[in-house]
């Protein structure tokens, strides 16, 4: 079989995009996603995009892991996809899409998305750590110099110690001053540090404004491939109008033989 696809980055978090409109992807062939996904013998990404048409909406936003295995709601992916279907000439500067959470809206205009994501109502804060599910569950720790931590070694003993096969996804912040934060991310699914993860910065911005490390309604996240931002809006103790900003970008399209 020959394969189309495009590649689309976000903030260095990379991603195959398939235009699935037509159903011919084996979407049970867990192998193949993953095979496309590595970085040695495939395409390479961290995860795998199919967008496929929806009877409610404007289409359907279906996420591999780069494990192969479907995955809950990516943030970034969500705005490569935006972008994806702008390409295709789908949806023009305003869209309505449907994901692993639900619906979404999102806008686009100059190569910038913002995707509403869905209200947040439980944070759940311990001594160390807070967790929060922002379309996927991640863990908020803060450290003192983010740059110098060591993310894989503690992520990974996060993400399988204390949340078990399942999992979460483990964020290591530092504050860089009032309205500003830096973030690296551990994921599950690829079960490495990603340069970038969408739902990660949306549930750092919130972590941090409950906390009360900032009193910004439109905050600065800086991770390792640029920085996003996170407009969000507190009412009766729930989050909600989130919106998550940055840029979506083509890298190339091309064809791979599996």
């Amino acid at each position: 079989m020959t394969l189309s696809f495009y590649k689309y980055q976000g903030t260095g978090n990379d991603f195959v995009l398939i235009d699935n409109r037509q159903l011919q992807f084996p979407k049970n062939d867990t192998k193949l996603v993953a095979s496309l996904c590595d970085r040695k013998f495939g395409i390479g990404a961290d995860g795998l995009i199919l967008l496929e048409n929806d009877e409610l909406s404007d289409f359907k936003m279906v996420y591999y892991n780069a494990d192969g295995r479907e995955g809950s709601l990516c943030g970034n992916g969500g705005r490569c996809t935006v972008a994806f279907a702008n390409f295709l000439g789908i949806v023009d500067k305003d869209t309505v899409f449907n994901a692993a959470d639900g619906k979404h809206h999102a806008t686009i205009k100059d190569g910038i998305v913002s995707l509403q994501m869905q209200d947040v109502i439980e944070i759940k804060e311990k001594p160390e750590y807070v967790f929060l599910d922002t379309g996927s569950p991640h863990h908020v720790q803060m450290v003192n110099t983010v740059q110098d931590f060591p993310v894989f070694k503690e992520g990974k003993k996060l993400r399988y110690g204390l949340y078990g096969q399942t999992g979460s996804n483990v964020n290591f912040v530092e504050v860089l001053n009032d309205d500003t934060f830096a973030v690296r991310t551990y994921e599950r699914g690829v079960e490495d540090e990603t340069l970038s993860c969408g739902t990660g910065v949306t549930a750092v911005a919130i972590a941090m404004h409950n906390a009360g490390k900032t009193n910004a309604n439109r905050i600065k996240v800086n991770t390792q491939g640029g920085e996003l931002q996170v407009e969000l809006n507190k009412k009766d103790g729930v989050y909600n109008q989130i919106h998550l900003i940055g840029p979506a970008t083509q890298v190339f399209k091309g064809e791979i033989v599996c």
